[in-house]
């Protein structure tokens, strides 16, 4: 512990600097609009470079595009992203589900991770953020442990000179949705050297399914101390809300088997199943019972200082700390997808989970930067240090199964069934974990000409523990790149970069601890931005292998446990663009999987494809008026059932379960007549009924019903 506290309070305690932020390259024409979004010192790439000249694929999706779009989560704001499935799970209230390149992939606040393990933070809520950015690929050299798929950061909203609006905003939508929010920024000392902000929000909402909620209230105050030269930023962030769980777990005997929405291969799983279909968005909880309460708070602490024109320090620095309260009833499942429930739609068996949670952590990530030439080559070195220590407990009582008289068809919500506390308390099983992590790491972004070099190199200590052992890992990780700018705006680019991720445990063939999961991706690609146009676009093709996973069935003896290996690969292309009053984004991806047996990726599509267009007259008798609409098509996606899995020799020949894919429409009209602003979003508005995914274990996940929500603003 006074490790611990002794590296915090040296880089806390560290000069905290850095000049205001110059979001254009030197070369650019000033008159260029760029289409998208920004990156910065606490983005993802940690770097100001713009995207353009980044040889990796990178989204952003700042708070305007998000919220003309409609969305009301994290998720949503990920729907028209390539690459990205954002609601993999259909509609949820737990937290954020999402898949990047078909795995999933560890959630970043200002450059520092916000979230560990299951179901023991409070999910960040969207109105706080200023963007979302999603690094697609591996990221262990900045980030350290990590997904090969990459890595979901958002940036806060934060007091500085430049963010002094001040509004306030009501909303009333679908399913009786309150919400009162406000965002202040204030200059304290009337020369902008001392700003004050205030990001706040109250909501009283009920959701798609009855008995479920999504309450919040949000408190996100920040101060700013900026000389120009250096920067200090403090903010905290008290977030506390109260719902349930959106994932029901709706049997497949009565959801996707009889709704034709799922097609069975190999063993007919849904042969023989009740031929009548529950609604979609069916409660089969117990109001009395169920609950996902959450609360956490955090500080967060940023300082940036610019000794010279050479040199610049940067740092990030939070604590934070979690509750939740979850419990939950569901009809069980066996996990092979047969029925439990009787032909008359009552549940042979409920099961039920009572598991209070939390997470504590603090974490530093800080780093020198320097901008230099050697001759004619332009260098920025990035030399920094992660720290983080991460604790969580859970305290679980899981009962299985026990007898029940709810029906389907015909549900009772009295709670007569509720299994008495002791009953809990003799089921309970405590359990916690510690994680550790000291991470080094340097990049060079070298510029010759017209041709950007990127290396780096990273070396992670990494302590995990359960209570009873400690396992010490350590890893190195590399990256390459290679970008080439041409005169008529196309940048082609390559790179190669790798992951890490510690697995805690003793493999029991060869007695060792088990080595960490390895990444790596091969990616080319290009980026184009015609010269004095407002049109953006990219293009990539990426390679992933993800080794060090478990034996696929078809290796019953082998070496070790460790010798699974998945590959992934596939294409992406975003494009950006405005003309005159116009704008338009379009997104396409396919995504080719397979897991160490040879089947696709659980849940995951092949293909995604979206559109998104609006017209803003900023001038005439219609200058403020809004109207947009977009379309959102994910393909069919699968889910291999294991217990159902038949080795012929060295060839495992897995049960399939698919869902079907589905196109998802959605559109906005709005008028700013400054200072006020009306707003009318509408997602999926067809209300067209679909599944995220139904799982071969024997349950299916909804997805997001209409919603429709009016916004009416005030600025001052």
């Amino acid at each position: 512990m006074i490790r611990k506290l002794l590296l915090a309070t040296t880089f806390l305690a560290a000069p905290t600097l850095a000049a205001a932020q110059d979001v254009q390259n030197e070369n650019e024409d000033p008159n260029t609009i760029i289409v998208t979004g920004q990156l910065a010192a606490f983005g993802a790439t940690k770097s100001e470079t713009p995207i353009l000249e980044t040889a990796r694929s990178v989204s952003v999706i700042t708070s305007d595009e998000f919220i003309e779009k409609g969305a009301l989560t994290l998720d949503d704001t990920l729907n028209y992203t390539a690459g990205v499935v954002g609601d993999t799970f259909g509609f949820s209230t737990r937290g954020d589900f999402p898949r990047v390149r078909g795995l999933n992939v560890p959630e970043y606040l200002d450059n520092i991770q916000v979230l560990f393990g299951s179901y023991n933070n409070a999910r960040s809520d969207i109105y706080t953020l200023e963007q979302v950015e999603v690094l697609k690929g591996p990221a262990s050299v900045l980030y350290g442990q990590g997904s090969p798929g990459g890595i979901l950061n958002t940036v806060s909203k934060r007091a500085g000179p430049d963010n002094l609006k001040r509004e306030i905003i009501v909303e009333y939508g679908t399913h009786d949705r309150k919400q009162v929010s406000t965002d202040l920024g204030v200059d304290l000392s009337g020369d902008g050297k001392f700003t004050g902000r205030l990001v706040a929000l109250y909501r009283d909402s009920g959701t798609q399914l009855d008995f479920v909620d999504d309450d919040a209230i949000v408190i996100a105050p920040s101060l700013t101390f900026d000389t120009g030269d250096t920067t200090i930023t403090l903010l905290a962030n008290y977030t506390d809300r109260n719902s349930d769980t959106a994932h029901q777990f709706l049997p497949l005997a009565v959801s996707g088997c009889p709704s034709g929405n799922v097609t069975i291969s190999e063993a007919n799983v849904c042969a023989g199943m009740i031929n009548q279909e529950v609604d979609p968005s069916l409660y089969v909880g117990d109001p009395g019972f169920n609950r996902y309460d959450t609360e956490s708070l955090s500080f967060t602490l940023f300082g940036q200082h610019q000794f010279n024109d050479t040199l610049a320090f940067e740092t990030t620095a939070r604590y934070r700390e979690n509750e939740a309260d979850y419990k939950q009833t569901w009809v069980s499942f066996l996990g092979d997808g047969t029925p439990r429930t009787l032909p008359d739609g009552t549940a042979i068996g409920r099961s039920w989970y009572d598991a209070p949670a939390t997470s504590d952590q603090i974490a530093v990530d800080t780093r020198f930067r320097a901008n230099f030439n050697t001759g004619g080559i332009r260098h920025e070195v990035l030399a920094g240090m992660n720290f983080q220590d991460v604790n969580t407990t859970l305290d679980a009582a899981f009962l299985y199964a026990l007898p029940t008289t709810f029906n389907l068809f015909n549900p009772d919500y009295s709670g007569g069934e509720i299994p008495a506390q002791a009953i809990f308390d003799a089921a309970r099983s405590f359990s916690e974990s510690e994680t550790e992590t000291l991470g080094f790491y340097i990049n060079d972004q070298i510029t010759v000409g017209n041709l950007v070099l990127n290396a780096g190199v990273r070396f992670d200590d990494i302590k995990s523990g359960n209570g009873l052992t400690t396992q010490d890992d350590s890893a190195t990780s590399l990256s390459f790149g290679a970008l080439y700018k041409t005169g008529i705006g196309l940048n082609i680019y390559a790179s190669y970069a790798e992951s890490i991720q510690a697995v805690v445990g003793v493999d029991p063939t060869t007695n060792q601890p088990l080595k960490p999961q390895r990444g790596k991706q091969y990616e080319a690609g290009l980026k184009y931005q015609p010269p004095g146009t407002r049109t953006y676009i990219t293009a990539s093709y990426f390679d992933i292998e993800q080794s060090n996973l478990a034996n696929p069935a078809g290796l019953p003896n082998a070496a070790s446990q460790q010798e699974g290996v998945a590959k992934i690969n596939g294409f992406e292309i975003e494009a950006q663009a405005a003309f005159g009053d116009f704008h338009f984004d379009a997104a396409f991806s396919y995504l080719d999987t397979e897991d160490p047996d040879g089947v696709r990726f659980p849940s995951v599509p092949k293909t995604q494809a979206s559109a998104w267009g609006a017209w803003k007259p900023s001038s005439g008798s219609l200058e403020g008026l809004l109207m947009g609409g977009g379309v959102r098509y994910a393909g069919g996606n699968q889910s291999a059932g294991t217990a159902f899995l038949a080795v012929n020799g060295f060839a495992p020949t897995p049960n399939l379960v698919e869902t079907d894919g589905y196109f998802v429409f959605d559109g906005v009209i709005g008028y700013d007549f400054d200072p006020f602003s009306i707003t009318l979003n509408a997602r999926n508005i067809f209300d067209t009924e679909y599944y995220g995914t139904c799982l071969s274990r024997g349950d299916c996940f909804p997805g997001e019903g209409r919603t429709v929500v009016l916004r009416l603003g005030f600025n001052f």
